[in-house]
């Protein structure tokens, strides 16, 4: 039944010209007014299902009188046509996205009044944004949806099926019945783990009815048709992303393991949680910085970090670190790695067992590696061409004065292998050859097909975001971090809240976690370029990116590439690393490592952990290039050191930090690390 386009609210009602006042109230032919027309419109109103039976018992006694008079009865009036048309048809999403914007600014105002932010004026936050995206993305799906009423009619019932077969189920185990449910969580959701979500049949019906909703919701999306890719894919995720922020497991009076802790600790629960939620968002800066490990158990250079070093350079962008040998002979040429500033260095170097830095170093390898500074406000005009020039190019400079060698190879992991690749291509343009071997981690240089990160990504939002690392000079690093933690929000975000803030339970300690939550802040002009050059416009593989104005080519780059993508990446998916393989000039050795971003890179031979795939050139799909590809169980690590050592064999007496050359300017893993965003 439509609803009347009279009681829609205002910012979903269409915009009608001449609208007529509506007529006054005629009883008799009389016009009432004062006082009596006041109280006849404060009398209560029979619903519509009520003024239709009245209606009807009218009309059978008027004929039963006729009938007794002799009178024919009067010919049957015509049947109305049935309105078909859906309650939102004709809704202005754009409109309704706008609206909600400001109710998202106004309410944000208004709180911030409340507290006294500095917050509460200047321009849009970037969080109304996001939710003028995510109404008007699903406005597009709901359109497509309800602009037939027979192909809204038919997934209402799909849906109405499944929830009627669960309640079947539930009345039957309320019987003592024993039967199988009608639908189960996805291998590995920890969600749902509790004893009590099966063994109790409300909180079994509650469980089954959510994850047969979500479902239904991914697949609305999947089967909407006509959707650009870009569209698609941030459907899915908003979708993702309510589906797993409304789940009964997150709220204490549908999620039994919580009732029961409750109940258990007499709500002293609560107060724990309250209090770490208080100091979280102290943490960052108004912006919920959730906890995911016991800080207090990790120290930088003690715990993790611990690889010994010395730094030997510093300037404004970066301090160079040189690892102490382990070996008596190493190899002539050194390795430069260059990580990404998005998180710190020490991802590489996280303990002794996972470190792939002291591995290196155990290979017989003299390693240096950049550790970025954590910028203030001083820092906002620090863009990729500084990051290239103080960074990468000067990194070149340090160790051949401390080594002595010309020639390096060189290792990048995520957007420092993004910024590596321009770095080549900028130096093959101007003749420079001191990089002669690359190594790529899990790195994107064509952006078409980007992954889980696009979601972040259009005008409106980019728009939001300049204006808000404007006030400061830099992205502060809680909303990078949060933005990550968005990519999967289950494991990241809501089992936190639920262990953290009801259960009242701090945290285990875990390096892993520890280090995705120090997080570092990024230079306004860096994450502005990247976001627009890279994620928006896709310059690099469109021949259309140029740094200290030279036009970047890849073809240019012709050297020894050596490319590692992991299955399940949701950052640098497989398929855009494979992708942007295929822009090099010279030869690419692929390769397909099992695990995502982090642990399928961070995968050391002592653990014998998932596979990896090698095979021929990268040309064609990467289906087919899988479909032909050689499987190894465990590392990939082994498989990169017979390749970057065929390369250059030769080797010299280990070289001590800095060589005699340079000036040591403290331990490793320096100064820059320590910054806290």
């Amino acid at each position: 039944m439509s609803v009347d386009r009279e009681q829609e609210p205002g910012a979903l009602r269409r915009k009608k010209s001449g609208r007529a006042k509506p007529a006054p109230e005629v009883e008799g032919g009389k016009v009432e007014s004062g006082k009596k027309a006041s109280a006849k419109a404060a009398r209560p109103k029979p619903s519509a299902k009520a003024r239709s039976a009245q209606s009807a018992g009218a009309g059978k006694a008027a004929a039963k009188a006729g009938a007794r008079r002799g009178e024919k009865p009067a010919p049957a009036a015509p049947a109305q046509s049935v309105r078909t048309e859906t309650p939102l048809a004709g809704v202005e999403f754009g409109l309704m996205a706008e609206n909600m914007a400001q109710l998202v600014d106004q309410g944000r105002k208004a709180l911030a009044a409340a507290i006294g932010s500095a917050d509460g004026g200047g321009a849009r936050s970037e969080l109304a944004a996001s939710v003028a995206d995510a109404t008007k993305t699903l406005g597009v799906v709901a359109e497509y949806w309800l602009a037939k009423p027979d192909r809204a009619a038919a997934a209402q019932a799909e849906l109405y099926s499944g929830l009627t077969d669960i309640w079947r189920q539930t009345l039957r185990r309320y019987t003592g019945e024993e039967v199988e449910p009608v639908v189960e969580p996805e291998p590995g959701d920890k969600r749902f783990s509790a004893p009590e979500w099966r063994e109790i049949p409300f909180f079994d019906w509650l469980r089954q009815s959510y994850l047969l909703a979500s479902r239904w919701a991914g697949e609305m999306v999947d089967k909407t048709e006509g959707l650009d890719p870009q569209t698609r894919a941030k459907a899915a995720f908003y979708t993702r992303l309510i589906s797993s922020a409304v789940s009964p497991s997150n709220f204490v009076p549908t999620n039994p393991e919580l009732l029961r802790a409750t109940v258990e600790a007499r709500g002293e629960n609560l107060v724990r949680g309250l209090k770490m939620l208080a100091e979280d968002i102290s943490a960052g800066g108004g912006v919920l910085k959730i906890r995911q490990s016991d800080d207090k158990k990790f120290e930088l250079g003690v715990d993790l970090a611990t690889t010994p070093g010395k730094v030997v350079w510093r300037n404004d962008v970066m301090e160079l670190i040189q690892y102490a040998p382990t070996t008596n002979e190493v190899y002539a040429r050194p390795l430069l790695i260059t990580p990404p500033w998005i998180n710190k260095f020490y991802v590489l170097d996280l303990n002794p067992e996972k470190s792939f830095v002291r591995w290196a170093v155990e290979q017989g390898f003299t390693v240096f590696i950049i550790s970025w500074i954590n910028p203030d406000e001083s820092k906002a005009e620090k863009g990729f061409e500084a990051y290239m020039h103080e960074g990468v190019l000067t990194a070149l400079d340090v160790i051949e004065k401390a080594t002595g060698e010309r020639k390096v190879a060189a290792a990048g992991y995520c957007v420092g292998g993004t910024l590596l690749a321009l770095t080549l291509a900028y130096m093959a343009a101007k003749g420079d050859d001191r990089i002669d071997s690359v190594t790529f981690f899990a790195t994107q240089v064509d952006f078409s097909a980007a992954g889980d990160l696009q979601v972040f990504v259009d005008e409106a939002r980019l728009a939001a975001l300049d204006e808000s690392m404007a006030k400061t000079g830099y992205l502060e690093g809680v909303k990078m971090a949060n933005a990550f933690n968005m990519l999967r929000p289950n494991e990241l975000i809501w089992t936190y809240v639920v262990n953290n803030y009801m259960k009242g339970v701090e945290p285990a300690a875990f390096d892993l976690l520890y280090w995705n939550s120090d997080s570092t802040r990024i230079p306004r002009a860096n994450h502005s370029f990247y976001m627009r050059s890279c994620y928006l416009e896709n310059r690099i593989t469109r021949g259309e990116m140029v740094m200290d104005g030279v036009t970047i080519n890849l073809r240019l780059v012709k050297i020894p590439v050596y490319e590692i993508a992991t299955k399940e990446d949701h950052i640098a998916p497989a398929q855009s690393v494979y992708r942007g393989a295929k822009f090099f000039g010279g030869d690419v050795t692929f390769v397909l490592g099992g695990s995502g971003h982090i642990a399928g890179i961070i995968n050391p031979p002592s653990k014998g952990k998932y596979n990896y795939l090698t095979g021929g050139p990268v040309k064609g799909t990467l289906e087919d290039w899988v479909a032909n590809a050689k499987e190894t169980k465990g590392s990939w690590w082994p498989h990169w050191l017979k390749w970057v050592t065929a390369q250059a064999p030769r080797k010299v007496p280990a070289r001590q930090p800095g060589g005699g050359k340079l000036e040591i300017i403290c331990d490793a893993p320096g100064e820059y690390v320590r910054v806290k965003a």
